[in-house]
């Protein structure tokens, strides 16, 4: 099972993976978002990403500039992994949680 991660293969999971997540762009070896959020929203958001990051002991870069919120995953000098791609997917369902709160929930 561990082959299915090397070497092609492994490139060719993260790129098919990578397509799954809509608006993320690739530059280089990192991937990025920017969310058009509120300060509040980004505050959420943030506190939701640490906890994730931390179980997988990743360290995204999270910045705020006027209404929109940057986040960059992985590092330019080592290949994008497979816990960052799940970081960034789990990044995801935390943004569809701080920006449609009520969705989901009986009224």
């Amino acid at each position: 099972m561990r082959a299915l991660f090397g070497g092609r293969a492994k490139h060719d999971y993260l790129s098919d993976a990578l397509t799954l997540l809509n608006g993320w762009t690739r530059e280089g070896e990192q991937i990025r978002r920017t969310l058009v959020i509120d300060d509040t929203q980004h505050a959420a958001l943030t506190e939701r990403v640490k906890v994730v990051a931390d179980a997988l002991h990743l360290r995204p870069e999270i910045s705020r500039r006027a209404d929109h919120t940057q986040i960059r995953v992985g590092h330019s000098n080592s290949p994008l992994s497979e816990g960052e791609v799940l970081l960034a997917a789990r990044i995801e369902d935390a943004y569809r949680a701080v920006a449609e709160p009520d969705e989901g929930r009986p009224t």
